[in-house]
């Protein structure tokens, strides 16, 4: 194998794993350090310039960082990483936060954009783009700013305050904003005078079984999850029947099931077509919801609603089971038993979600292509419009905050060069370091010890209380104590260790102390070979090798990224200091760099 190039912003990057998992790649062990150093203001503005909104994400994140946590490596569970970022939200100093932001230019650029959805697309878009001077205009129906945010999250997972405080610290930088407003053309957009438009209005369709019998007779008692959660999130909705059925089993169906044993829900139940463990809910979802008391049945397909008297019954299901092919490919091959029926008052339909396009008219220039999506570039998310960008839900279709946060800083890239006449398709690198953590022979500036640990647990609110309120927060949050010690878990992944090839006098030292064998001295070989020979064989081909130069005895030092704990036991021991631990801090470049 080739020596591995370390100068390469992305081989670094790649080891740090919750970072590398995380759409927005923000720094995590970094902030994780700064909150068990008590600096929450840091910790909170180093979340914000990734991710913006570090108060709502910390208690909604659908967290991808964490099964890439390093941490399962000594024990099963993950640092808590989202429930550390609301720590950090949640003991900030909001005056001075007020004051970290960025200024804007009282005098702007000439370039007007504009935003159609508030949601955390378009708002990351103009977070990025107004300090660079640009005028942003942003326009959604909904009464104020957030989205799905704002209308799709239960209260008792997202108070109102948190929400408004993360989404004003954008608006008050100067957006000129037009709520309780439907864009209703996309070419009367255009045809006004902006530079660029940013479509950031979701997927918001909720589907339907619109076939199946009875559906059209039970209407009046059958809600579409989506709708109906605005519907209460805005007060006009505040009941429901005692007998409730979710269909569906994705995070809406949990918030759809949860927010109807607020509202007077008694019996309330979750169906779900597919297996309990392939439902697309988070599983700590599923835990919350049978926490409370919601039963969820898998395996059943909905084949009938029950009419009587003009009148909703129930809901008749066929059971089924699960059949999976060599590929992983799965069938619901039914069971051959009678169809189970459940009664019901009202019916939540929570089975999906899909993109509605009727504003854009089809011959401005903007091809649709699969599911009739926009046809968007993955890397700029330009449409086949070159003025027109998509990001969030509405480019690719449902996903989560974090990877509309994630677009909207790609999509305002991408709008500042076309603003300046330049190719679009031309990315700025990220910005890098790499620093020494050496203090002295054995003292770090980090906290590398490696200890067993198990995962904190959040308290919980009375379960009593939060269900006689749907705006009383279920989560508590870690207390500052509880964080700092939840913090310590966190194994400094970012911490790199550092070979230099000189210096090694192939005394095998690190190789004797290295606990997890991850540092091997052998002869070179392609990656395959290498991968079998090590002192424990390499078998995740997601992570790299690190491998070195050739040594005078003709060997390569290769180490296994995947197992390496970042304990510094290496750098310590080695006589010559050939290893260093050196601080990797990577940030995804935003417009204007």
């Amino acid at each position: 194998m080739n020596a591995t190039d370390i100068k390469d912003p992305e081989y670094f990057h790649k080891v740090v794993d919750c970072q590398w998992a995380c759409p927005a790649h923000t720094p995590v062990p970094e902030y994780i350090r700064l909150i068990s150093a008590g600096r929450y203001d840091d910790a909170y503005m180093i979340n914000w310039e990734s991710n913006v909104f570090p108060g709502v994400l910390g208690r909604t994140c659908d967290r991808p960082c964490e099964p890439a946590c390093r941490r399962e490596r000594v024990e099963d569970e993950p640092v808590a990483i989202c429930r550390l970022k609301r720590v950090a939200a949640d003991n900030k100093a909001d005056g001075e936060i007020d004051k970290r932001l960025p200024k804007i230019p009282r005098k702007k650029n000439g370039k007007k954009i504009a935003l159609v959805g508030a949601g955390p697309a378009s708002l990351t878009v103009a977070r990025d783009l107004m300090p660079l001077g640009y005028e942003i205009h942003m326009y959604d129906e909904q009464l104020e700013g957030g989205g799905m945010m704002l209308s799709q999250i239960p209260a008792f997972r997202l108070p109102i305050e948190v929400l408004r405080q993360e989404v004003n610290y954008i608006l008050d930088m100067g957006v000129v904003t037009t709520f309780d407003h439907y864009v209703d053309s996309l070419r009367s957009v255009l045809e006004k005078d902006y530079d660029a438009v940013f479509v950031g209005t979701g997927a918001p369709r909720g589907k339907d079984l619109p076939k199946l019998p009875g559906r059209q007779e039970a209407d009046a008692n059958i809600h579409i999850g989506i709708e109906w959660l605005a519907n209460v999130a805005f007060e006009h909705t505040s009941s429901i029947g005692k007998r409730v059925l979710v269909l569906g089993g994705g995070n809406t169906a949990m918030d759809c099931c949860r927010t109807a044993r607020r509202l007077g829900g008694e019996d309330v139940r979750v169906v779900v077509r597919s297996p309990f463990a392939d439902m697309k809910a988070s599983p700590w979802e599923k835990e919350d919801a049978m926490h409370e008391d919601i039963p969820i049945y898998d395996n059943h397909v909905p084949r009938e609603f029950v009419i009587e008297d003009g009148r909703l019954q129930g809901v008749r299901f066929e059971k089924v089971e699960a059949v999976y092919d060599e590929e992983g490919g799965r069938e619901l091959v039914p069971t051959g038993e009678d169809l189970v029926f459940m009664p019901c008052d009202d019916v939540l339909m929570a089975i999906g979600q899909e993109n509605s396009f009727p504003w854009i008219e089809r011959d401005i220039g903007l091809a649709f292509g699969k599911w009739d999506m926009p046809v968007v570039d993955e890397v700029t998310f330009q449409s086949t419009n070159p003025r027109v960008f998509f990001g969030g839900d509405s480019a690719f279709g449902p996903e989560n905050i974090i990877t509309a946060v994630a677009h909207g800083h790609q999509a305002a890239i991408s709008i500042d060069l076309l603003c300046r006449g330049e190719d679009v398709g031309s990315r700025p690198p990220p910005m890098t370091n790499l620093l020494t953590t050496k203090m002295g022979v054995h003292e770090w500036s980090y906290d590398n010890s490696v200890e067993n640990d198990q995962r904190y647990v959040v308290p919980q609110a009375d379960k009593k209380r939060t269900l006689r309120d749907r705006k009383l927060e279920v989560e508590l949050g870690f207390d500052v104590e509880t964080a700092f010690h939840e913090a310590q878990r966190c194994l400094n992944c970012d911490v790199q260790t550092v070979f230099e090839t000189p210096k090694c006098i192939e005394c095998d030292a690190c190789v004797d102390i290295c606990p997890t064998d991850c540092i091997s001295f052998i002869t070179n070989g392609d990656e395959e070979d290498l991968r079998q020979r090590l002192s424990a064989p390499a078998g995740n081909l997601a992570q790299d090798l690190y491998v070195s130069t050739a040594l005078p005895t003709q060997r390569v030092m290769v180490k296994d990224e995947n197992v390496c704990l970042h304990c510094g036991l290496c750098a310590e021991r080695c006589p010559t200091a050939a290893w260093d631990m050196q601080k990797f801090l990577y940030n995804v470049t935003k417009a204007g760099a």
